[in-house]
């Protein structure tokens, strides 16, 4: 049985191994291989790189890190089963190969609620349509900016790229409704942002950059296109196990980033908190720190 069985390849799952190798622990990662950081552009949120970093090449640079202490723990294929197996967990693999372990870090992460716009990945690889201004907000200050939203959550995230970065927003709710109050709307509008509710006809994303609109009402010519759809939390491993979720549908967890399973941890974006790379590596280090702390020594030989 090893110490623990890390399911997720992103930034969270890649540095709870980190750990779990140097405190000599017996682990995998068992990695399906659509880290949803691999798709950043470029990150200037993580502080060790000045110019940026794209998430790609953040991930190849943990896997070269990790693979000096623990060159096989790394394995390609999908978890589609966690159930207990004695005093700990059984993950089953799609093809039938099963892992057994004392303790699990559920480092899935989220889904973006994908925006039903023709062209939509090559916009997110040049950074015309992005999905968070905390990460990188700063790099359109002043700029036109579309907030694409259905809900309260975006007109607030509307808000905040105003309010922060000085930028020229429009909510864009592509004809359908905007569910916030009278109160919510006026306080956004008094902020200096716009409500655009009618259906798109036509969008053109320039080789140029920025992105054309076109409405029954007129034209909108924009630099960048936020989605605000929303996050889906990949939960269905530790749902099916009982696991305790807020809200959002992401995992409640304690300090330790421990779920209300014992023994099943969740970092990242699958873990309730702010949705940050440099979060996700927290949570990563506080649960392999607990599972180090409080798991049988089964060392690795």
């Amino acid at each position: 049985m090893l110490d623990c069985i890390v399911i997720g390849g992103g930034p969270a799952g890649l540095t709870a191994g980190l750990y779990l190798a140097r405190f000599n622990r017996a682990f995998v990662i068992v990695d399906a291989g659509a880290p949803r950081a691999a798709a950043i552009p470029k990150s200037h949120n993580i502080p060790v790189f000045p110019h940026g970093v794209s998430g790609a090449d953040l991930l190849d640079r943990q896997r070269v890190t990790l693979r000096r202490y623990a060159d096989q723990c790394l394995v390609q294929g999908r978890i589609v089963a966690l159930s207990r197996c004695g005093e700990g967990f059984r993950a089953q693999m799609l093809g039938g190969r099963n892992f057994d372990a004392q303790r699990v870090i559920l480092a899935t992460g989220a889904q973006d609620v994908e925006i039903a716009l023709p062209g939509v990945n090559d916009a997110v690889r040049r950074g015309i349509v992005r999905y968070c201004p905390i990460c990188d907000g700063y790099e359109v200050s002043g700029k036109k900016i579309g907030v694409i939203t259905h809900d309260v959550h975006g007109l607030s995230e509307a808000s905040f790229i105003a309010r922060t970065y000085r930028a020229e927003v429009t909510v864009l709710t592509l004809g359908g409704p905007l569910k916030a109050s009278d109160e919510e709307l006026e306080r956004a509008q008094s902020q200096g942002v716009k409500i655009q509710s009618a259906p798109l006809l036509m969008l053109d994303i320039g080789s140029d950059g920025g992105a054309a609109l076109e409405f029954a009402s007129g034209a909108l010519r924009l630099d960048v296109l936020y989605s605000a759809l929303g996050l889906e939390p990949r939960a269905e491993l530790a749902v099916g196990l009982g696991a305790a979720q807020d809200e959002s549908g992401a995992l409640k967890t304690d300090k330790h980033q421990q779920t209300s399973i014992e023994g099943l941890y969740a970092v990242g974006g699958v873990a309730e908190g702010l949705d940050q790379i440099v979060i996700a590596m927290g949570h990563a280090a506080i649960a392999a720190t607990h599972i180090h702390n409080h798991c049988a020594e089964i060392w690795k030989e």
